[in-house]
């Protein structure tokens, strides 16, 4: 493999992921084909969404950018993913992209939900007004009661009842800590020789 072919295994300029859409066949949700205007306003949400992920280049010698390869698979199996919501298709890609890494790795899946919390700590932990997470819990109660208990006097949500929560109630807060586990494991998969987010200055 010749060295623009191995570059192009971690990071993409604008054009080549265009090229990329296109010879797989992926369009616009209106069925059209995808223009540099139609992708740059797939990185601007992707940016927007994820900016601590470090998909794209930062701007040093001119106004090209580059994209890493795994911003490029959110852009495409995400942004551009018709069948699902966004946020569906995005925790679907998190949760993906981390069974990918533990493999990589060889490191145990790890649980994002080991604390049982206080209903009144609620507001703060899924940053959603009171009446919003009342009505969600009722929801959960009735799915299964005993992810609700009473502790010194007070309502208290179990660890699996928190997980209830955040998967059918407040699905940003779950995808927040799949990236954040996410990136933790970015981080362990660099130190462990593996290339991420180096652009080699070619932007």
């Amino acid at each position: 493999m010749d060295s623009q072919r191995q570059l192009d295994n971690i990071f993409l300029s604008y054009n080549k992921i265009l090229k990329r859409l296109k010879d797989s066949n992926v369009k616009t949700k209106n069925n059209k084909e995808i223009t540099h205007k139609d992708l740059r306003l797939a990185v601007a949400t992707m940016l927007k969404k994820h900016p601590n992920c470090r998909w794209q280049s930062d701007k040093i010698k001119s106004k090209r950018y580059f994209i890493l390869i795994e911003g490029y698979l959110w852009i495409r199996y995400v942004y551009f993913e018709k069948e699902r919501t966004l946020i569906d298709a995005d925790i679907e890609f998190f949760e993906n992209r981390i069974k990918e890494y533990e493999k990589l790795l060889d490191v145990k899946s790890k649980s994002l939900f080991n604390e049982d919390i206080y209903v009144k700590q609620l507001e703060t932990y899924f940053n959603r007004a009171k009446p919003t997470i009342k009505k969600a819990i009722l929801k959960m109660v009735k799915e299964n009661s005993s992810y609700r208990y009473i502790e010194n006097g007070e309502f208290v949500i179990s660890k699996k009842g928190i997980e209830w929560l955040s998967k059918n109630c407040f699905k940003q807060k779950y995808l927040e800590l799949l990236e954040q586990y996410k990136m933790k494991l970015t981080e362990q998969y660099i130190k462990a020789g593996y290339i991420y987010d180096n652009f080699f200055y070619l932007n």
